[in-house]
């Protein structure tokens, strides 16, 4: 096991740390160009992999609940997002992205391109490595 303190080991932080930063850097350019903040670019993100409650949005941005409320009341207001009864428990209401959201989620995630030209430089195999050794990293 390597140690935190192994320059190897320092280096890969401080790589995946410089990624970090370039990705919340142009993810807010990104959602400033669909005049969008970075939260309800990220909150717009979620939804339109799958409708979720506002404590299950909550949970995955590490927020309160209560801030996720007027994340998707503004979500709401300009037709990226809609409240509905969770078919499992209509008591819960689920947060959902528009087909307008959807659209405009593809297109943030189309903006994204400080990896694009790195990874197309990577083969296949590269890339399926990489993401495999990330997968594991977060796994």
């Amino acid at each position: 096991m390597a140690s935190p303190s192994d320059p190897l080991t320092r280096e890969v932080v401080d790589l995946i740390g410089t990624i970090v930063a370039r990705y919340h850097e142009e993810y807010e350019v990104a959602a400033a160009e669909h005049q969008l903040t970075g939260a309800q670019a990220g909150v717009l993100t979620l939804l339109a992999r799958e409708p979720m409650p506002m404590r299950g949005i909550a949970r995955q941005l590490k927020c309160e609940p209560s801030n996720v409320t007027g994340i998707v009341d503004r979500l709401e207001a300009r037709g990226l997002a809609e409240r509905r009864p969770d078919p499992a428990d209509r008591r819960v209401k689920l947060a959902a992205a528009t087909e307008e959201g959807l659209r405009t989620a593809e297109g943030l995630r189309g903006s994204l391109n400080f990896a694009r030209e790195p990874l197309a430089a990577l083969s296949a195999e590269e890339r399926r490595s990489l993401r495999d050794l990330l997968r594991r990293m977060v796994l």
